[in-house]
């Protein structure tokens, strides 16, 4: 029986970056997985679309797909966005959508390579306080989503760790670089919790200028890769509720 071709749902962006680290994640999870069809679609800005993809694959009598939404919490992409986008596909696809990136505990080990490629140590951790700055939402439950995980995040040895955001939420990231500070962390570090390069990271990375730190995006970390994977074999059970069937 053929696998699901697995179809990966991204923002899209003008800024160029975006859909080059889009393309490299995809790539990464290719060679994680060969033999597994993964196809790229953009909701806004860059081609081609989602509806266009599916459009396609109908054309060719592709039959199932997992629709997953490379999105790192749920809010109203994942819950508006994409559901309509899938409910007007071609009706001889059997869609399912997975769920989101995160919350993961992988997700956490690409953010500390992140750290570590931008110069911390394992060593650094007792002495670091991390900003997890994140693109925001006005979603309460993507919001309280990265609280939670700021607080898993600081067990792990961190001298601290606060959640800060990018738009629509409070702390900005430069405000909790300062209170971090305050708090007496000898380094402050800036760990972008976003997928791709653009305007809002840019904004993140602006909002870093007094840490010591500037992680990079999590971009195609293999970690990140295996996330997809994980969420793409879990959408493939038959419990899943299927779009357009």
């Amino acid at each position: 029986m053929r696998n699901p071709v697995l179809l990966v749902i991204a923002h899209g962006s003008r800024d160029p970056r975006h859909a080059a680290t889009v393309h490299a994640l995809v790539r990464r999870v290719r060679s994680l997985r060969p033999g597994l069809r993964v196809e790229t679609g953009f909701l806004d800005f860059n081609v081609p679309s989602v509806q266009r993809v599916l459009e396609s694959l109908a054309a060719e009598g592709v039959r199932d797909v997992v629709a997953l939404p490379l999105l790192l919490t749920r809010a109203f992409h994942a819950k508006a966005d994409i559901p309509a986008v899938l409910r007007d596909a071609p009706r001889q696809l059997r869609i399912r959508q997975a769920e989101v990136l995160g919350p993961s505990p992988l997700l956490l080990s690409a953010l500390e390579r992140r750290l570590y490629e931008a110069g911390l140590t394992p060593a650094d951790k007792p002495s670091t306080g991390v900003v997890l700055a994140s693109a925001g939402s006005t979603d309460p439950e993507a919001i309280a989503v990265i609280a939670e995980i700021a607080r898993e995040w600081r067990h792990t040895g961190w001298c601290a760790v606060r959640p800060a955001f990018a738009s629509a939420s409070l702390p900005r990231t430069e405000d909790a670089v300062r209170e971090l500070r305050a708090l007496g962390c000898r380094r402050i570090a800036v760990a972008p919790y976003v997928l791709a390069p653009g305007f809002l990271p840019d904004r993140i990375a602006r909002g870093a200028a007094e840490a010591d730190v500037l992680a990079d995006v999590l971009g195609p970390a293999p970690e990140v890769a295996r996330v997809l994977l994980e969420r793409y074999d879990g959408a493939r059970t038959p419990l899943r509720a299927v779009v357009g069937a």
